[in-house]
């Protein structure tokens, strides 16, 4: 049996990083995509193939599969992990950063996926992971487009799965729950910026110390990025991976919450909890 041929994208950090060493560790052939490959150098140092990928750039996405079909003659698994958290009240968005967010959330995994699946269909198998997000299943204030961006992906990942099923080409959905990186103080410095100031500053702050605190090496209420990475390498290797994989912390209690309480019951939770 030959190894199976992974390109994971948004590998130069976090949750990213952390899968592409988990599935190098298990035996997997990994291609790590990142705009930056110079973030790169110590996974290209442990034995990995790095591409520089940009997912809003079409050029930028046909030259990685490209790259990776022309070497390898095949890809069996794609990680759609590159994305990032626009915070902001609706409000105050300028509507170009909320087309910014959709365009790497949603548009780039869904092209990305559409060049990859004609070579899967030729080969009869597949595994298409799609990171998403506890946050594809519930919103928290101030994330309007961060959540439209996640519940679009688990909208096109169930879509994607009746599609395929017939060419033998599993869709996964990932869905993490509160994960300790840097994606938390990316996205707090983005909600101050957007509406530290006006109407919405209160909340806009208490909100963006909640997000900041996941990124620190020390927060409680956070898992780390393992916990993501081991479900990713799971579902790569099953022979029959689950369609969804709700792990690290809050995820499988708040989504079971968000569905048994009256919404505006769950509403005063989330707010209290954000903030």
């Amino acid at each position: 049996m030959h190894p199976k041929i992974a390109l994971v994208t948004g590998a130069s950090s976090g949750i990213g990083e952390t899968t592409a060493r988990h599935l190098l560790a298990a035996g997997f052939v990994v291609y790590g995509a990142a705009r930056r490959i110079d973030r790169m150098a110590d996974l290209a140092a442990a034995g990995m193939h790095t591409l520089a990928l940009d997912v809003t750039d079409e050029a930028s996405v046909a030259d990685a599969v490209a790259h990776v079909l022309a070497e390898q003659g095949r890809i069996d698994v794609l990680v759609n992990n590159a994305g990032y958290g626009s915070y902001g009240a609706l409000e105050d968005v300028p509507m170009r950063e909320a087309r910014a967010q959709v365009d790497v959330n949603l548009f780039g995994l869904a092209h990305l996926t559409q060049l990859v699946l004609p070579a899967m269909r030729a080969q009869g198998s597949g595994t298409i992971i799609n990171i998403a997000s506890m946050g594809g299943q519930f919103a928290t204030p101030l994330g309007a487009w961060y959540h439209a961006s996640k519940f679009a992906v688990e909208g096109l990942s169930d879509a994607l799965r009746l599609e395929l099923r017939a060419f033998g080409i599993d869709v996964v959905v990932i869905e993490p729950g509160s994960i300790r990186t840097e994606w938390g103080a990316i996205a707090a410095d983005k909600l101050r910026a957007t509406s530290g100031q006006g109407p919405y500053r209160e909340l806009a702050m208490a909100v963006a110390t909640s997000l900041e605190h996941s990124s620190q090496a020390d927060a409680r209420l956070t898992s780390p990025p393992e916990v993501i990475a081991r479900a990713v390498t799971k579902a790569a290797s099953a022979r029959r991976p689950r369609t969804r994989y709700r792990v690290g912390f809050g995820a499988r209690p708040l989504v079971l919450l968000s569905r048994i309480l009256p919404a505006r019951t769950f509403d005063r939770l989330i707010t209290r909890a954000a903030s």
